[in-house]
């Protein structure tokens, strides 16, 4: 099952006049909800948009280094919202790159957390709401490139950051799934050397 949801996933941009039903949307927000943590933090909010205006005003932010005015059509948004954490400088990330360790105390304790944002694991739970959203037949696409302040301050945030909006949709047509690498071109056993998986 899991297989087949992964295969036919597309980003879709072209959706139709078509609302989500709420039980649906309470459905992929459960699966988020169940989603793994470091530590079991769960930092995160999910913000649901369904109000057209807002949506418009989203795709404007959306839109402002690379265009992406095609967001003002879907019927919902779910931002992915991460806590702002008043942590020492990121100790997962000193602890992974020890021979950056003076370079990274030099930089302030906020430009690390809006950077290492991605690092409170928000693409976890919202994984899982593109796959249980496409078990319904509702395609979507990551939106990463954004002005990130704008968003959050259309959604009155506090506390927390927009790390990604994903779009969400019924699609006006289908196509066919952008091709992924072959398996065996991705993967290595034990060393970066040896190529291939032995089973």
């Amino acid at each position: 099952m899991l297989l087949d949801l992964l295969a036919k996933r597309y980003s879709c941009r072209n959706f139709q006049d078509k609302k989500i039903p709420a039980e649906i949307i309470a459905y992929m927000l459960e699966c988020g909800r169940l989603s793994a943590s470091g530590g079991n933090e769960q930092p995160w909010k999910f913000g649901v948009v369904t109000e057209a205006n807002l949506i418009k005003d989203i795709s404007e932010a959306a839109s402002e280094n690379y265009c992406q005015k095609w967001i003002a059509n879907a019927p919902l948004i779910i931002a992915l919202c991460t806590q702002m954490f008043d942590y020492p400088i990121a100790d997962i990330g000193l602890k992974r790159f020890p021979s950056m360790l003076d370079k990274m105390k030099a930089i302030d304790k906020d430009v690390i957390s809006a950077i290492g944002m991605e690092e409170h694991q928000t693409k976890i739970p919202g994984e899982h709401m593109v796959l249980a959203a496409l078990e319904h037949g509702i395609y979507s696409t990551w939106i990463s490139s954004m002005n990130c302040e704008k968003v959050g301050e259309l959604l009155g945030l506090e506390g927390y950051l927009v790390s990604n909006i994903i779009v969400f949709g019924y699609p006006r047509q289908h196509r066919e799934p952008t091709p992924k690498e072959r398996l065996d071109a991705l993967i290595f056993a034990n060393h970066f050397n040896n190529a291939g998986f032995i089973v």
